[in-house]
């Protein structure tokens, strides 16, 4: 695959709405573009905890033990699920306040099945590899400042009643994909 190709590979599957792009996108909204942007670290390191022992290992490992695929994607379905039922709880009255932090976002992204993709299809490559994770790294934070600058155009700061509205909508989003991926598991 080129640079380009895979460049484009990498950005076609960031920009993909999914449970992490959820929550940059109610943290864009939540605290502005820069207080979503300190998030940021968080999301990365989700991503790489995961994505590296796969572009490394994990295609050796997931062939000896198929079981845990299943296993990782239906943890990924059970958070995303709590989530979604934390995000549809906040009160009205709780408005200003933040509900997505580092440690949400981290085991979030660190679950997000994207990562399976990226560490067992797109990025590995022996000769390659540490230029194509500085790639993803880039390609990461710049899809994150997207989400995080959609979530504070949209997000309204003052105004409670679009950002409850943006939490409800994220909450029934990512019970969908809860519910999505927990089909997945049971099926693979």
């Amino acid at each position: 695959m080129t640079a380009l190709e895979l460049t484009l590979a990498i950005l076609a599957l960031l920009m993909t709405p999914g449970p992490t792009n959820s929550l940059v996108l109610l943290a864009g909204a939540e605290r502005g573009l820069a207080g979503a942007l300190r998030l940021v670290p968080a999301e990365l390191a989700g991503y790489l905890l995961t994505v590296l022992p796969l572009a490394l290992f994990g295609a050796a490992v997931l062939a000896d033990l198929p079981a845990l695929r299943m296993a990782v994607t239906l943890a990924a379905a059970v958070w995303v699920a709590v989530l979604a039922v934390r995000l549809w709880r906040v009160p009205a009255t709780g408005a200003g306040q933040a509900t997505v932090g580092a440690r949400a976002l981290f085991v979030t992204t660190a679950l997000n099945p994207k990562a399976l993709i990226f560490g067992l299809v797109l990025l590995p490559s022996p000769e390659g590899l540490a230029a194509n994770l500085t790639l993803f790294a880039v390609l990461v934070v710049l899809v994150a400042l997207a989400w995080a600058g959609l979530g504070a155009t949209l997000g309204g700061r003052g105004q409670p009643g679009a950002l409850v509205l943006l939490r409800r909508l994220a909450s029934v989003f990512l019970g969908a994909m809860s519910l999505v991926l927990a089909l997945r598991g049971v099926g693979a």
